[in-house]
């Protein structure tokens, strides 16, 4: 059975992570669309990314707004969000998670795990399976 290749979502401002994406991404061959403003990223939950993932440092915008507003709204709840933040900011990283961040990782482990994190979350469901064995 033949599906579509998933969508990563990247909702950020700061230009070197942006990069960073976006090379992770080259090299593992994978889509992601980038957007930087609360109403880009609800408009592309709507599309169904496998994974949107958030700046929770983004001065552009508020984050804990933009989870709360998706995980609130019966279209965009189920879209699986990450967030990424410095490892010392211990009280934005429990309130992404109470509004609803499925998961928030330190910046410096975002950056080196980028592409495996790239990979697991994007692809055709058959891909993922095979990848994880299940197939």
């Amino acid at each position: 059975m033949a599906e579509s290749k998933k969508q990563v979502a990247a909702l950020l401002s700061d230009l070197m992570f942006l990069a960073k994406i976006q090379e992770a991404a080259k090299r593992v061959a994978v889509d992601v669309v980038f957007m930087n403003s609360e109403e880009e990223a609800i408009r592309q939950a709507k599309e169904n990314p496998s994974l949107m993932i958030l700046d929770l440092n983004n001065a552009k915008l508020d984050a804990l707004s933009v989870i709360e507003k998706l995980k609130s709204d019966p279209e965009t709840s189920k879209t699986r969000l990450l967030g990424f933040v410095s490892h010392v900011q211990t009280e934005l990283k429990r309130a992404a998670e109470e509004k609803g961040c499925d998961s928030v990782i330190a910046r410096s482990a975002f950056s080196r795990n980028l592409a495996a994190i790239l990979r697991d979350y994007a692809g055709t469901d058959d891909q993922r399976e095979e990848r994880l064995g299940v197939l």
